[in-house]
């Protein structure tokens, strides 16, 4: 199938704005709770509707008391927390336009976004990111008015509007209509210079309507997510736009360290994650297993859930097969499920493929993975899988208001009500990535009969080795990145005589790997990466990707490196994608001394 569509759920209403949607929750479920703020106590405090409107109200009456305009611009760097949504709604209430920066951002990224934008305001959070952007200030002398919540600036805002009447912040709410900009949120950056995608008001409150309809179950009454990833990310802030839609309630815990804890006091219903997560939720659990000397019960635990979904799939569970599941439930899949809260049924996963064996084994856990694929220029999904129509291994059929074509050469096209309106300030590039209402996504995929869609890697990222053999890097990296000691992994080899790949070590897991293998968990990685067990384990993941795909698209040789990729470094995306062109770049080096090593060299390590 080469293209496909899903009718919208819901009539289009050109008139309305992100503000509707939660004068609309407010208008019929005003007491119950919308979010839960955490408490000293390690417990949560919920904030009702009606709660969160009027606080959204005197902020909004602040900003305009403030001097800020209709379409006004205003930065925004934030962890992942409460205040993000309230500044958001406060901000569309006031007819402004956020435009989000990531708090991880350098100076200079920060001078880029503001500058491009045409930004006159900054909401920062911490003293921290003010000094940041202090380093620049002297070159954006359009940027005037500046407030640091760590300094109580939000409430003295709120406090501010006394002057500023329900019918004046009325009209100014109700300004915007949804063909205008509700925000502009830069692209990471991860092939080039960052982007200002254009996202409107009808892309938000479409967009979350149709999705509410279509996950009935995920976003029920009584729902509630606890937000980990980062907001300032589309992912993160149309699932934030999508709760007020539809009443889930709402945590935040921006410290992954404390992650655990926080799932088992908020005891959350459903969850958004990238796949990594999974993949470390899963990893941890075998080795603290392994640690207790019962890995071989964990692996085989594993390998049960996933047989076991795959029957259910089939339609059929052989009755051994069943009594060992019930066996496992109890010793093994019921801890992990406690781990998670206890409440978890669902979780909406992209970003990356997820990957079948995870996607069953959690599912034999009672979590519900519905992978999705969408893009910043789709205001986040274009497709997902939903509890009625599930299919592993897929990123799921159109969302309703939603349409899919792959082009010959295998890109996919979006169009619909999710799609963005251009890139700001770049008429060249808009013109570029679409062929008349159809978003050229750049990624490579395909529509089975059904009209779910595969992604199988990104059009720019195929390598074509010497031999004239085409490989999507992504089919290889995925499953090696699964190993609990592999960080990241980077296959290289375009007009090569066949595929390498640069792999680096998870600091997090080695040393508990290290320590369960017999080794000193203290061991520095610049010894580890030539350990004889690391390079074997290594090896043995490398392998097993290889086990998916021809002698020739297989991994022949890889280069352990002794440094870890991080965003800092100049090599991973805020949302922890790799920079392939950075990384290309950097270890230029390494790459070629893997193509002039020995044949028979297998591995070669490499340390600086």
């Amino acid at each position: 199938m080469n293209e496909t569509s899903t009718p919208a759920a819901v009539p289009a209403d050109p008139q309305a704005n992100t503000t509707d949607l939660l004068v609309a929750r407010l208008a019929e479920h005003g007491d119950e709770p919308l979010f839960a703020l955490p408490t000293d106590d390690g417990g949560w405090s919920d904030v009702t509707t009606a709660e969160f409107h009027a606080q959204v109200v005197a902020l909004a009456k602040g900003l305009m008391a403030a001097g800020v305009e209709p379409g006004e611009k205003i930065g925004f760097m934030c962890r992942t927390r409460y205040e993000w949504t309230l500044v958001d709604f406060a901000t569309w209430f006031a007819g402004a336009v956020l435009v989000p920066i990531y708090e991880t951002s350098s100076p200079s990224q920060i001078s880029y976004i503001l500058t491009d934008s045409g930004a006159t305001g900054l909401i920062v959070e911490t003293a921290e990111h003010f000094t940041r952007f202090d380093e620049v200030r002297a070159d954006l002398p359009a940027v005037t008015k500046i407030w640091q919540m760590g300094n109580g600036d939000l409430d003295k805002l709120a406090a501010s509007g006394g002057s500023v009447t329900d019918e004046q912040l009325e009209t100014r709410r109700t300004t915007a209509v949804g063909s205008d900009l509700a925000t502009l949120i830069y692209t990471s950056g991860s092939t080039g210079t960052p982007k200002g995608c254009i996202l409107t008001h009808a892309n938000f409150v479409e967009t979350a309507r149709n999705a509410g309809q279509v996950m009935p179950e995920v976003v029920a009454p009584g729902s509630s997510t606890l937000l980990f990833i980062t907001t300032a990310h589309v992912f993160a802030r149309f699932i934030s736009v999508l709760a007020i839609t539809c009443g889930v309630k709402v945590g935040h815990q921006a410290d992954t360290s404390k992650l655990l804890p926080a799932l088992g006091s908020f005891k959350p219903t459903f969850l958004l994650a990238v796949p990594r997560v999974f993949e470390k939720v899963y990893n941890s659990a075998e080795q603290k297993a392994e640690g207790g000397g019962k890995g071989k019960i964990f692996r085989r635990a594993a390998e049960v859930a996933v047989a076991h979904s795959q029957a259910v799939d089939a339609g059929k569970v052989p009755f051994g097969l069943a009594v060992q599941f019930r066996l496992f439930d109890r010793l093994v899949y019921s801890k992990l499920r406690e781990a998670m809260g206890g409440n978890v049924k669902y979780a909406i996963s992209g970003s990356a493929p997820l990957g079948l064996r995870l996607g069953h084994f959690f599912k034999s856990l009672g979590v519900l993975i519905m992978e999705g694929y969408g893009l910043t220029e789709t205001t986040a999904p274009a497709t997902v899988n939903v509890p009625s129509r599930i299919k592993i291994g897929t990123v799921g059929p159109a969302l309703p208001g939603v349409s899919l074509r792959i082009a010959e050469d295998g890109e996919v096209l979006v169009k619909g009500v999710d799609v963005f309106a251009g890139y700001w300030n770049k008429p060249e590039a808009t013109a570029e990535t679409f062929d008349g209402e159809w978003f050229k996504t750049g990624d490579i995929g395909s529509i089975d009969e059904e009209g779910y869609l595969t992604i199988t890697g990104r059009k720019k990222e195929i390598i074509i080795t010497a031999g004239g053999k085409n490989v999507a890097p992504a089919g290889l990296e995925d499953p090696v990145r699964a190993n609990p000691i592999v960080g990241q992994v980077v296959v290289v080899g375009d007009q090569k005589p066949f595929v390498s790949a640069l792999v680096t070590l998870d600091p997090e897991m080695l040393p508990t790997w290290l320590g369960n293998n017999g080794e000193s968990p203290e061991m520095p990685i610049t010894e580890a990466v030539t350990h004889p067990k690391v390079v074997a384990e290594v090896q043995r993941a490398i392998d097993s990707a290889n086990e998916r795909v021809s002698r020739a698209e297989s991994i022949r040789r890889f280069t352990i490196l002794p440094i870890e990729f991080t965003e800092a470094s100049g090599h991973l995306t805020p949302k922890m994608s790799i920079k392939r062109g950075p990384i290309l770049e950097d270890f230029a080096r390494e790459i070629d001394e893997m193509y002039s090593a020995k044949p028979e060299t297998q591995s070669q390590m490499v340390v600086h």
